[in-house]
């Protein structure tokens, strides 16, 4: 069994872990190896073809040891059973930009795991294998990625002669985090006889390549409308935002499989092709601004809520809640069904009622440790 100390690392780590043995029965082993593999894998089938291709990205193998073991001449060490041997291992990463971070697609994937090797004299090696994940920074700070991205499109719809549809999109950047909010400003006009809708979607492009040939799948990942354009009209998109959901950051280094992003803006138009607009995303790991920067100003904050829970001068014993005598005791549910409700006061009936509830008043004390143990817990969750 092989056990590592952690399960995710970047370009330029040390991998470190260690290999487990139990044996029922006593056993000579002459040697246990590890060997560290990290490789893209694409494979598809193209007619009656089928395509395949590799790229290795990570090769390491060592020879491990027991510190405490006596060994025999030929360097062998006998196992016995009742007992757990452990042998540890640990290597380097190579450095960023020369690996490509996890993945696994419809078509490919990008895998690196550690083999462990038991050999033994005149019988068949033992075998495990255990995967770790690697993600290369991406860090969407860079000055290109920085700057505003915008097109405009226009079209004459099919078989309607009598107008065209028009389209005009900006983003303030092209680099986002998930999680993050794209803005859209945006200028739509219809000048046809049919009434449009305009849309905008995250598009994320997987592109495979094996034996020369290239298959591409798109994925919609989210996406959101606007209001119908009748005919001569206009609408505009003034900070329409889309959120970037929880997505794989770009993968562009790799030579197999590449992962792009896209926010689409398009104009739905009956009978006839949609009107498309496409802004290039790159999606990475570090968001905008310095996270050291955000991280220590959140730490800051709940060092001044530490300091202000250890400052506030609390009562020696606090109130007691013995003296409550008031009868808190429900005629009815805090919350009944559906029902249907008079529109008169403007309420919709699909909105539930509840009965007035007034729980009694709790001891200030009490009042004011809630309100500080909330507070700081906010703090710390926002922290993370």
């Amino acid at each position: 069994m092989v056990l590592f100390y952690l399960t995710f690392y970047c370009g330029g780590e040390k991998v470190c872990g260690r290999v487990e043995v139990e044996v029922n029965e006593m056993t000579r082993v002459s040697a246990v190896k590890v060997v560290a593999l990290g490789c893209a894998k694409v494979e598809y089938a193209k007619g009656k073809q089928r395509c395949r291709q590799e790229a290795e990205y990570l090769r390491h193998e060592e020879v491990l040891s027991l510190h405490d073991q006596p060994t025999d001449a030929d360097g062998s060490v006998v196992l016995r059973p009742g007992n757990k041997y452990q042998y540890t291992f640990g290597f380097d990463l190579p450095d960023q930009g020369q690996l490509v971070s996890s993945y696994k697609g419809k078509f490919g994937y990008v895998q690196y795991c550690v083999k462990a090797k038991l050999e033994r004299p005149q019988q068949p090696t033992l075998e495990c294998k255990k995967c770790f994940e690697v993600e290369e920074p991406l860090d969407i700070n860079t000055p290109d990625l920085l700057v505003s991205g915008s097109k405009e499109k226009k079209v004459t719809c099919m078989f309607i002669p009598d107008g065209q549809v028009s389209l005009n999109a900006k983003i303030d950047r092209r680099g986002f985090c998930e999680g993050e909010d794209i803005c859209i400003n945006a200028k739509f006009e219809n000048t046809c006889s049919r009434i449009v809708v305009p849309k905008a979607a995250i598009i994320a492009k997987h592109t495979y390549q094996a034996n020369g040939r290239t298959k591409v799948f798109r994925q919609k990942l989210s996406s959101v409308r606007g209001n119908h354009i009748i005919s001569g009209m206009c609408d505009a998109w003034q900070g329409k935002t889309i959120r970037v959901p929880k997505i794989k950051p770009s993968m562009l280094g790799c030579n197999i499989i590449r992962v792009e992003y896209a926010l689409m803006i398009y104009i739905h138009i009956p009978g006839s092709e949609k009107l498309i607009l496409e802004l290039p995303l790159v999606i990475g790991t570090a968001g905008l601004g310095s996270r050291s920067n955000s991280v220590s100003s959140q730490e800051g904050s709940v060092s001044n809520a530490s300091q202000s829970w250890v400052s506030l001068q609390m009562p020696s014993n606090p109130p007691s809640y013995s003296n409550l005598t008031r009868d808190v005791r429900l005629d009815q549910p805090l919350t009944p069904l559906l029902c249907d409700c008079d529109d008169t006061d403007g309420d919709s009936p699909i909105f539930m009622r509840s009965s007035s509830f007034q729980f009694p008043t709790s001891p200030v004390f009490a009042e004011v440790r809630r309100l500080k143990m909330f507070c700081t817990f906010v703090a710390v969750v926002h922290r993370f």
